[in-house]
């Protein structure tokens, strides 16, 4: 069975739990059905549309959403990239109202939701297989460090990996579930801190910070995400993280940043669109301008004379016409300014180039 755009017009919002949305549409009428044998499925919270497989071609991608209002225009990119096949949604907290949302936004054969909330569910190979067999998967918001504690290492991280190397699905997430996909990755386990905290000090407690032992999704390697970016005011504590990758373990890490109600679309070969209706931030350290001091209790200090990252920002749009290479961030990117951003004795400093 197939959804179509008449699905769309029997929605309403409503809040989601346990997530980072604002609202999402659930259905009035009719309810969503089980589908038969859904009790038989291990985690899932319900399921719209048709059990039976498919298998249509699928062209990859990876949507790095930055929280709050879902951006439509992004789950339409991941829907065409889809081939309209199967839809599965991971969480470890929250509802299955992204079900509706999702399948009235375009063709798909099915809409799951996972609620995949301890190792042991991580580790059933019934639920691997769902994910495995999926087109397209996407992350909810949440709390990232369930997601680091409940996935990595276990099937469910083998199969996001499967679909991000091999199947080559398109693959996103919002809020938490963007957090993860980047190689290295904020883990928020001890709490998040604030701008102010991780540029005093970098090696503050609740800056918990990992690399390539999680996701690894070919076109974000060297990657680390952050969002909510300009509404809870984290462009400082994403320098920080970037110079603890330089200082740690001698990465050279880019950042990609996205805002609220906003999404970086971005294609195998790199080249990323900006929707929604905020900005996106694409960070560019240079090895010959590291960081001069990043050191336990002491503000971080990566000044390079003023010019010590190289920072292109993008509005979003409806159609996406902001565009970047995240694999070659200088190679003429369109509809954005280039910026630079420098931290002198623990403030950050942005200007226009």
């Amino acid at each position: 069975m197939r959804f179509n755009r008449l699905f769309a017009a029997m929605l309403l919002p409503a809040l989601l739990a346990g997530g980072c949305r604002s609202s999402i549409p659930v259905p009035v009428s009719p309810p969503a059905k089980p589908a038969a044998g859904l009790t038989e499925r291990p985690a899932s919270l319900g399921l719209v549309g048709d059990t039976a497989d498919v298998r249509p071609a699928v062209s990859g991608g990876v949507v790095l959403m930055g929280g709050g209002t879902d951006v439509d225009a992004a789950f339409r990119w991941m829907i065409a990239r889809s081939g309209g096949g199967d839809v599965v949604v991971l969480r470890a907290s929250g509802t299955a109202a992204y079900n509706p949302y999702i399948g009235g936004l375009g063709t798909v054969n099915s809409v799951e939701t996972l609620l995949v909330n301890s190792r042991e569910l991580a580790n059933s190979p019934a639920v691997a297989r769902t994910i495995r067999n999926a087109e397209m998967v996407f992350i909810a918001g949440g709390d990232q460090s369930n997601y680091m504690n409940y996935w990595r290492g276990t099937l469910v991280q083998d199969a996001l990996n499967y679909l991000a190397q091999t199947k080559q699905a398109p693959l996103g997430g919002t809020s938490a579930g963007c957090a993860i996909l980047g190689s290295a990755y904020f883990s928020g386990e001890n709490g998040s801190p604030t701008a102010t905290e991780a540029l005093t000090n970098p090696y503050a407690p609740t800056v918990t910070l990992y690399h390539d032992d999680f996701l690894r999704v070919p076109v974000l390697r060297g990657v680390l995400t952050d969002q909510h970016y300009l509404t809870r005011d984290r462009p400082g504590r994403h320098v920080a993280f970037l110079a603890r990758a330089w200082q740690d373990w001698g990465l050279l890490a880019q950042g990609i940043a996205v805002d609220e109600r906003t999404a970086v679309c971005v294609a195998p070969d790199g080249t990323a669109q900006v929707f929604g209706r905020s900005k996106a931030y694409f960070l560019r350290p240079a090895a010959a301008r590291p960081p001069e001091r990043v050191a336990t209790g002491q503000p971080l200090q990566w000044l390079q004379q003023q010019q010590a990252l190289a920072v292109y920002e993008v509005a979003g749009s409806e159609t996406g016409q902001g565009r970047v290479s995240v694999t070659d961030l200088g190679s003429a990117p369109q509809g954005g300014t280039w910026q630079w951003w420098w931290v002198d004795n623990g403030q950050l400093y942005q200007a226009r180039q």
